[in-house]
Order: structure tokens, then sequence, then C-alpha cells
């Protein structure tokens, strides 16, 4: 029975996973290697919680007790007594990699390992691991308080078991499974990235420009967000390396990267988190940058 999990990671990702986790009623520990970034998303998951409390979503006892259930450490020794750990790190397989390997000696022999890959193999990943079996893709949508969904995805190893009781927590963390194979980039971004890449290529070949496009598909398509718009949220190097995992393991030139999109990423215009992407959010209002 999973009663502790454990976080690896405290970006959008991770703290978003804590704090749907200690509003669930588990116990949690948040780990990173840096203390001032588990600092920031203490700040973060206070400042959501708070939110969800001016809306009425939570009580002010809720808001309390999720905030006291949640613990931060930069020691994986502190993952000894979890149930389940969960893997937020980049979205990057040589650094996943190295996580479970450093991990695995540390976690008790019946925890289960989650990923929040949105595009790496599952199979793979846990390859690496001394437990396949107990291990499985948990990816949750961004941002993780809001979205309902959390794609579960088994590799060629994972149990009934394992599967079953991940399952039974995703429900009672209030979200909504969908299960999908292990293929690159599972379902959601196996459809949503290449339309981003697509409305890069479409600003890239002067179709349209930055507002344009954003405007078109907000519009025209009833897109809560336009393609660029999203991109920049959710962060033109995680868009990158999804279109690179797709391009890669389907070997199908229809998944390749758009050379724009490389160029934003090599000139470290990722999007919001560094002000800058498809829009300049350097100012009051974002300002496209093409």
């Amino acid at each position: 029975m999973i009663r502790k999990i454990g976080v690896i990671g405290a970006g959008q990702m991770g703290n978003g996973i804590a704090h749907v986790c200690a509003l669930a009623g588990y116990s949690v520990v948040l780990i990173d290697i840096s203390q001032d970034q588990l600092n920031k998303a203490q700040e973060t998951i206070r400042r959501n919680l708070d939110r969800q409390l001016s809306r009425n979503a939570i009580s002010e006892t809720e808001r309390a007790e999720a905030l006291a259930r949640i613990e931060t450490s930069v020691s994986i020794d502190d993952l000894g007594d979890a149930d389940l750990v969960i893997e937020a790190a980049t979205e990057d397989e040589q650094v996943k990699r190295k996580i479970f390997v450093q991990i695995c000696p540390k976690l008790k022999k019946e925890a289960l390992i989650a990923t929040n890959t949105s595009s790496i193999s599952v199979t793979r990943l846990a390859s690496v691991t001394d437990r396949p079996e107990k291990f499985m893709g948990m990816h949750f949508m961004n941002p993780v308080p809001v979205m309902k969904l959390v794609e579960l995805i088994r590799g060629i190893a994972t149990d009934e078991a394992t599967f079953r009781e991940i399952r039974e927590m995703t429900i009672r963390l209030g979200k909504t499974p969908a299960n999908a194979e292990d293929f690159p980039a599972f379902i959601v971004n196996r459809i949503l990235l290449p339309m981003i890449n697509e409305a890069v290529y479409t600003l890239y070949e002067g179709v349209g420009s930055v507002e344009a496009i954003d405007t078109a598909m907000r519009l025209g398509a009833n897109h809560p967000m336009g393609p660029l718009q999203l991109a920049d949220f959710i962060g033109l190097d995680t868009c990158l390396s999804v279109m690179q995992v797709l391009y890669e393991g389907l070997a199908d030139s229809k998944y390749r990267p758009c050379p724009l999109l490389v160029k934003y990423v090599e000139a470290g215009w990722l999007g919001r988190k560094a002000e800058r992407g498809f829009y300049d959010y350097r100012g009051e209002v974002p300002v496209p940058t093409r």
C-alpha cells in the first residue's frame, strides 16, 4: 500500500506532483540537488494552494495539512521509507538513467518506481533499475494541479500488481488515468508536439507571423491557447527533445524538428521560463519575437 511518496526533481512538474500527492493525503518527500530550487518549489506549492483556497476548491484545513505533509531534502538517502518514488527530472534520458541507478540501492525492496517522462521509452529506463517489474510511466500533464489526465505506461516487464496499485493511486489523486502503450511520446505528445512543430514550420516558412498563427488556431480551431504560446509554456527545449525522440524512435521524416525550433533552443530562448521564446515576456505584456 502506498503511504509515502518520494518525488525527485523540484521543477515545474515535480512541485506540482508533490502538491497533488500531499493534497490527496500522502506523505511526500521532495528531493532536488539544489536547496534553492526546493525553496522555490515550496513557495510555488504554497501559492498554488492559496489560489485553490481563494476559489473555494479546498478548505483552510486541507491547505495546512497538505503543506505539513511535504518535507524537502537534497539527499536521496531520505527515500529509504518511500513506498513509491516518482522521478520528475529534466527530459534527458542520461540524467534519468543516472538517477535510477543512484536511488535503487537506497529504496526498500518492495518500493515502486514511476517516471514522469513525456516521451522516453519506459522499458529502456526500467532496464537500468533492479526492479523493472515494479517500474512504469506516470506522465502527468502541466500544470499538474489543474490538468486532470495522467498517462499510465507499462514497460515490457511491468507487472499487473504495480499497474493496478499506481492506477488506484492516480484515481485517489483526483486524476483520470489513460493507458498508453510504450511507444515514443505515448498519446498526448505524439499528437500535440507534431502540431506545435508544424506551427513553427508555418512561422519558419513565412506563412504567418507568431500573432497570426496563434490567433488563427485560437479562433479557428477553438484552442484555448495558440500553439506557439503553448510551446513557450511547455518549454522549447522540452518540445525539441520530444520531437527528437519521435524522429529517432519512429524514423519518419514527418517528425523532423523544425530548424527554427532548434535555433531558438540554441539561443537559450526556451519560452516563459527564460523570459523569451516565440514571445518576449520581459515587459508588461508578451510581445512576439518574430
